[in-house]
């Protein structure tokens, strides 16, 4: 099994706000977000490949800082889509004939992960065909109707999802034709794509860490 790590940064950064997009904001090290999250997947052991799926006005820099950095994994800078699964579709088409690949799909928003998250999402794909990466949940949850809280669930049923997600590519390439065959698609990242689309595959949960957290608001810098 070859395993490639994509690097999903195709985003513009609305909520962070400003002329840039976040993946391309300077952390205190005078480094881009961008930069920390390829360089997580360049040092693991077990990635083979990576993809950097970005978003066409920014290729070009993005092509500059491969070069700079000397990322010695990276094999494409790909255009991404206006959502989120067509980013993700453009790294699968990268593949059209192979079945021997597993795609880490990853957040160019979470620089900080880990090398065990890396590690244990590829040591799950060995026995698993779709893994996630979760928390738990520790603040409480409402569920609100009309501004008012109708229901408060017990937590200990609910995670926070991060990134990596992984897939072996035969499942999350049907996943998306099944998905692409209906008018319209609702899901918010590539395992609400499984698990609406092929709701009998079971997605196996790697524990995340905190520090995996995503860089959303400008705040969050």
């Amino acid at each position: 099994m070859q395993y490639v790590a994509v690097i999903l940064a195709g985003g513009t950064g609305s909520r962070m706000g400003g002329d840039r997009p976040k993946q391309l904001l300077k952390l205190a090290d005078g480094r881009y977000v961008l930069e920390h999250a390829v360089d997580a997947f360049e040092q693991a052991a077990c990635i083979d490949e990576i993809l950097i799926v970005m978003h066409p006005d920014w290729m070009q820099e993005t092509e500059q800082l491969r070069r700079q950095n000397s990322w010695q994994k990276v094999s494409h800078v790909l255009p991404g889509g206006r959502e989120r699964w067509e980013s993700s579709i453009h790294a699968i088409e990268a593949y059209p004939d192979q079945e021997d690949v597993a795609l880490l799909l990853h957040d160019a928003a979470r620089p900080w992960v880990s090398q065990r998250i890396i590690a244990d999402v590829c040591h799950a794909l060995e026995n698993h065909r779709a893994v996630t990466v979760a928390v738990p949940m520790t603040d409480t949850l409402y569920r609100v109707a009309d501004g008012h809280v109708a229901d408060i669930p017990p937590r200990a049923n609910y995670m926070r999802a991060q990134t990596p997600q992984a897939f072996h590519i035969d499942l999350i390439r049907e996943a998306y034709r099944r998905a692409l065959a209906q008018p319209t698609i609702a899901a918010t990242d590539d395992c609400g794509i499984v698990r609406r689309y092929m709701p009998d595959e079971k997605i196996y949960i790697v524990a995340g860490e905190e520090q995996n957290r995503k860089i959303t608001y400008r705040d969050d810098l």
